[in-house]
């Protein structure tokens, strides 16, 4: 199995036209793209994908133009984690069988099990199918945290392989880094901890801000990797501000969307309940857009 899941991973919108459907002419340059900008990988259907309000026949579609245009160029992620562990299982199958490299499963939401039934169900996805598998915790949205005795007892298994750590606890992640095995990959699921977190030893970023600043999200990475940190806390506190907005302005990923929209790349367009900026909140996600820009 191929552990090779280090460095900048860029966690995809997806477009909409107008009437709602997918721009599926957007998506493919938005891909083309970040193909382009040397990343390591990309994630797709994940919550910047806004995985939700997706249905099956929509996922395969996205899958098989991912597949299609970036297959052996960068690693292909796809989200397939829900609050239904036999759902879960029945979407990774189908992402490994449309090419996938990987998948991205995250903590059962809404039912917040116990520790024992996150691992079971888990253990039960990872059983199902044979590329590798990154967990996802995210407290903030799921309710409930991956204790990290529960994440070093799933690392056992052989098909998972990392982690995306979104809990935004650095001692957490810390204890992570310190405990888990030594191949297994630690990203950060938040792009103003990439820095930090390498710096104590993580290994990448699944990135909101690369959808827009992939080539330097991809340096800060690079001179992590080389030591040389002083270079990725530069290119760090230039994009620090954005980073922040594009999580506090509204929820991920209007404004990101929001911005794509303003570079026209994309249409402001978000299936509900997720709901366009007001105007007050758009001119402040775009000054500071322009800020950092410019900067």
């Amino acid at each position: 199995m191929n552990k090779n899941f280090s460095g900048l991973f860029t966690a995809l919108i997806t477009p909409f036209n107008n009437d709602k459907s997918i721009d599926y002419i957007s998506l493919e340059k938005l891909i083309t793209e970040q193909v382009e900008a040397n990343i390591d990988g990309i994630v797709i259907l994940g919550t910047t994908g806004e995985s939700p309000v997706i249905d099956e026949n929509e996922s395969d579609a996205i899958i098989e133009l991912v597949v299609k245009i970036a297959k052996d160029k960068i690693k292909i992620i796809v989200g397939t984690g829900s609050n239904n562990t036999s759902q879960s299982i029945k979407k990774s199958i189908k992402a490994q069988e449309l090419g996938a490299d990987a998948i991205l499963s995250v903590n059962p939401y809404y039912n917040k099990p116990p520790q024992e039934g996150m691992y079971q169900h888990f253990s039960q996805i990872a059983d199902s199918v044979d590329i590798p598998i990154i967990l996802y915790n995210i407290k903030g949205r799921a309710a409930v945290n991956l204790e990290t005795h529960t994440l070093i007892r799933l690392s056992e298994h052989k098909n998972i392989i990392g982690v995306k750590e979104a809990s935004g606890d650095l001692t957490q992640i810390m204890d992570v880094i310190n405990n888990a095995p030594k191949d297994f990959i630690i990203l950060s699921g938040d792009d103003s901890l990439t820095l930090p977190l390498m710096s104590l030893g993580g290994h990448g970023v699944v990135s909101v801000i690369s959808n827009i600043f992939p080539r330097e999200m991809k340096n800060i990475v690079w001179q992590c990797f080389t030591n040389n940190f002083e270079a990725a806390r530069q290119i760090h506190y230039r994009l620090l501000k954005f980073m922040n907005a594009l999580l506090s302005v509204s929820s991920n990923p209007i404004p990101v969307k929001t911005i794509l929209a303003y570079m026209e790349k994309i249409k402001e367009e978000f299936r509900l309940p997720l709901h366009a900026l007001d105007n007050q909140k758009k001119k402040e996600i775009i000054q500071i857009y322009q800020e950092c820009n410019n900067g």
